[in-house]
């Protein structure tokens, strides 16, 4: 990956404005290369792991940015956010991601649970029937709307990505 990619989401992109204030200046939130570089560090390898680094109030609407890693696999399991936009910029590894289409046999997860309460909002998880497939690899981005069903047919190297969410109700709690 491009080290000068990196240092600009982490530079620039990842300044996010941040308060309850009506000023027209707001206050910033930098999260640094090096907070992103360590949380990838401290991902732990052979299983699935999705930690926020921080998820603020931006003023109306809340913002997250969070690292994912997940191992190499052949079994597509997709989850559906009901509110919460995400946007995926791959750093490491590679795999083939479906969105769209329609989530099957749909299961809910607990609103009470730490995923739905610091993560993702209201989703479900199941898999996907139909979508587009489409390879992902390091420098890459998608952005996956509200309410569409996404997740990896198929990570042929293990594979780790920054996640921004955006969570318009401000259903996730602050970090």
């Amino acid at each position: 990956m491009s080290k000068l990619i990196l240092a600009a989401l982490a530079a620039g992109a990842l300044w996010t404005a941040e308060g309850d204030n009506a000023q027209d200046n707001p206050a910033a939130t930098h999260i640094s290369a090096a907070d992103i570089l360590a949380t990838i560090g401290n991902a732990p390898e052979g299983r699935v792991s999705d930690q926020q680094i921080r998820h603020i109030d931006a003023g109306g609407h809340n913002v997250g940015l969070g690292v994912v890693q997940r191992p190499p696999s052949t079994s597509l399991g997709a989850i559906q956010h009901h509110k919460q936009t995400e946007v995926y910029y791959v750093v490491s590894g590679r795999g083939t991601m479906v969105t769209g289409g329609e989530l099957s046999d749909a299961r809910q997860l607990d609103p009470e649970g730490t995923t739905v309460r610091t993560l993702t909002g209201p989703s479900s998880v199941g898999g996907i029937e139909g979508g587009e497939s489409r390879n992902v690899g390091p420098g890459d981005m998608v952005i996956i709307p509200a309410g569409s069903p996404h997740g990896f047919s198929e990570i042929t190297e293990t594979i780790t990505y920054i996640v921004v969410r955006v969570d318009p109700e401000q259903l996730v709690e602050l970090k």
